[in-house]
């Protein structure tokens, strides 16, 4: 048998041009999807005051809506990861795509709690597990110096999403008006979008070799745990401690919060929710790529948390809002913007779907406990348009746990300094 003849250069030139071309296919196909799961998300905060007026549904029930889309996530997300380091991302997106899909319509046509519960549920078996998944394919396709811009931009279409929700209430006023249904009808179409995104994308990877594979995937068990940067172990805590921050208040309690406690109306109170993730539609990219160009990763997330922290203290206050949208708006560009792509330099990219898994449970453990203890506080402290100090305790809830989540990484960039070159040195 005769050798197998080298490829010639102009062969390997044609092939790198390809990839060149079709990653940014890639990206954009990928935001796309996650823009729409983003959307399904946060469709819930806009219609929270018609449900609790319309269906008579408590602020805990309010909350269990979001907490719910958490709960599978507590373990599935993981097997999520491994399943895309194995299978392939494309495909367990695509898999996924359609389960949130088929959730979003349940939510959308169920008018009993449990139904929209159930609804929820299963956007959630599917939602963080196309996230991780599609994570794995921007950390297979873009390699090297580019990867903290890709994932910035993925999270920036993904602000996108939250803003269109968020300003659903002013751009479908007519859907509004005609009760809490058609907003949601809504939602489950962004859903159908969404995975047909998602099929794009798959036939872009199944006709372009990925420039980089991810072999054989390794299981993620305790003994090779312990071979992981400590920072590793400091970023899954921020991380957590953000995501739980930021979900449940400006995704389930923030637009009702602002009517109740400060007097705007929905058009409002979404509009003003919605400018956090309009400032992130911008920023994100711009943050990804300074840490991409300068490094310094762990002090950037420092400041992110701290702004965090400062903007729920400012909200306690008769300050305007507008100082607080900024800071929260900051933090939320910041730092997905960079905690993500400094975990996939730290992870081999056979365990990456795996560690971003791991990341996910027990994020969605923080969500869904902040969601159901938020809505218990709401409703222990009686709040309401006749009560706005009964949403104080919601307030400093979330301060003391955005002071926490400062804590932990401001300790790993003062403390650590054998863990920080891991984090901070640019690709």
């Amino acid at each position: 048998m005769l050798p197998a003849s080298p490829a010639r250069p102009e062969q390997s030139e044609a092939a790198a041009a390809l990839v060149r071309r079709a990653r940014w296919w890639v990206l954009g196909l990928i935001g796309l999807a996650n823009l729409g799961g983003y959307y399904v998300y946060d469709a819930i905060a806009p219609v929270a005051d018609l449900l609790h007026r319309q269906l008579g549904f408590s602020y805990a029930q309010i909350g269990m809506l979001n907490a719910i889309y958490s709960l599978p996530n507590i373990g599935i997300a993981l097997v999520g990861g491994m399943l895309a380091d194995r299978y392939g991302p494309a495909r367990v997106s695509i898999w996924t795509a359609a389960i949130c899909f088929a959730g979003a319509l349940l939510t959308a046509i169920g008018s009993h709690f449990w139904v929209m519960v159930a609804g929820r549920f299963l956007f959630g078996i599917g939602g963080e597990t196309i996230f991780v998944a599609m994570l794995v394919g921007l950390g297979r396709w873009f390699v090297g110096p580019r990867v903290g811009f890709a994932m910035a931009m993925y999270f920036s279409l993904a602000r996108l999403g939250s803003y269109l929700a968020d300003l659903s209430p002013k751009l479908a006023k007519p859907l509004y008006d005609l009760g809490w249904q058609p907003p949601l009808i809504l939602a489950a179409a962004v859903a159908g979008f969404s995975l047909a995104a998602t099929i794009a994308y798959g036939v872009i990877e199944a006709r372009v070799p990925l420039p980089v594979k991810g072999g054989t995937a390794e299981r993620l068990t305790w003994s090779t745990l312990r071979g992981v940067t400590p920072a590793f172990w400091y970023l899954l805590g921020m991380a957590t401690v953000f995501y739980a921050v930021v979900f449940p208040f400006r995704s389930t309690f923030s637009i009702e919060y602002f009517q109740n406690a400060k007097g705007l109306s929905l058009q409002d109170a979404g509009i003003t929710n919605s400018w956090v993730f309009f400032a992130a539609i911008f920023a994100s990219p711009f943050f990804g790529w300074l840490a991409d160009r300068f490094g310094h990763k762990t002090f950037m997330m420092a400041m992110g948390m701290l702004a965090l922290a400062v903007s729920f203290g400012i909200l306690g206050t008769a300050s305007p809002l507008w100082v607080t949208t900024v800071l929260v708006g900051f933090s939320y560009s910041l730092v997905p913007s960079v905690v993500w792509p400094a975990v996939a330099q730290l992870v081999d990219i056979r365990r990456l779907g795996a560690a971003f898994g791991l990341m996910t449970i027990l994020q969605n453990i923080g969500m869904a406990s902040c969601n159901v203890i938020v809505g218990w506080l709401n409703d222990w402290g009686q709040a309401g348009p006749g009560n706005p100090a009964g949403y104080l305790p919601m307030i400093w809830f979330f301060g003391l746990l955005s002071v926490v989540g400062f804590l932990m990484i401001g300790w790993l960039w003062l403390r650590d300094p054998t863990a920080r070159p891991a984090v901070t040195v640019a690709d």
